[in-house]
């Protein structure tokens, strides 16, 4: 069985369209070359940099929590290798297509159906990781296309340019919810991100007011600040 199926015999994968996305999008594509045929391991990897690839298991539940959908514009802060930036550009992408269809210029060029109209950006403090996550979703044309957009910066201060936020995804623990997020969060918009050992889910039910709920028992990365 392979690892996308079991995420969905257990439970973890659900909504069709996060399905689509992990089956389109290929983790061996954001893996570096020693660590490509482990890309069906439910794990993290390293990618350097003292960072990693979050385990499979741990993308497909925080996607579900954070509900990423067509049109949206996203956050996804601490984007390391782009895995979850293709993942979440594939989501909002009007026009769902698939790996071969996302580059072959014909699809590209036409009908206003085919207009692309969410969005993605990639906050990254490390500039060597910035640079490979922006090479490897450009494999599947969400750069050039417009529809992922890599940033170099501290992402506990989020990306106030692009703001407000339909949603925002956070790859990297830190101690708190940082208040750029909040303040340049839509209302009704979703937060998902870990807090200490502990994955939380927001909701921005008006501009001061936020609902959470707190997932305990996974492990993450540090988010690395104002280096």
């Amino acid at each position: 069985m392979s690892l996308i199926d079991s995420l969905i015999k257990e439970g973890w994968l659900k909504t069709p369209k996060i399905i689509d996305a992990f089956q389109k999008i290929k983790r061996e594509d954001f893996l570096p070359d020693n660590l490509k045929d482990s890309a069906e391991v439910d794990a993290a990897m390293p990618i350097g940099f003292g960072q990693t690839i979050s385990q499979p298991l741990t993308v497909a539940f925080m996607l579900e929590l954070l509900q990423p959908k067509e049109g949206d514009k996203i956050l996804d802060v601490g984007s390391g290798s782009g895995w979850t930036t293709a993942l979440l550009a594939y989501i909002v992408s009007q026009k769902g297509n698939s790996k071969s269809e996302i580059l072959n210029p014909k699809q590209i060029q036409n009908t206003k159906s085919q207009i692309l109209n969410g969005k993605v950006v990639a906050l990254e403090i490390v500039p060597e990781l910035k640079k490979i996550g922006e090479e490897n979703a450009t494999k599947y044309n969400f750069v050039k296309k417009g529809i992922a957009k890599f940033v170099l910066g501290d992402g506990s201060k989020g990306y106030k340019d692009a703001a407000p936020y339909d949603k925002i995804l956070s790859g990297a623990s830190g101690n708190d919810l940082p208040l750029a997020w909040k303040k340049q969060l839509k209302i009704d918009g979703r937060i998902v991100c870990p807090i200490e050992t502990s994955i939380w889910l927001f909701v921005k039910k008006t501009e001061n007011n936020f609902e959470s709920m707190e997932y305990p028992g996974f492990v993450f990365v540090p988010l690395i600040e104002n280096r």
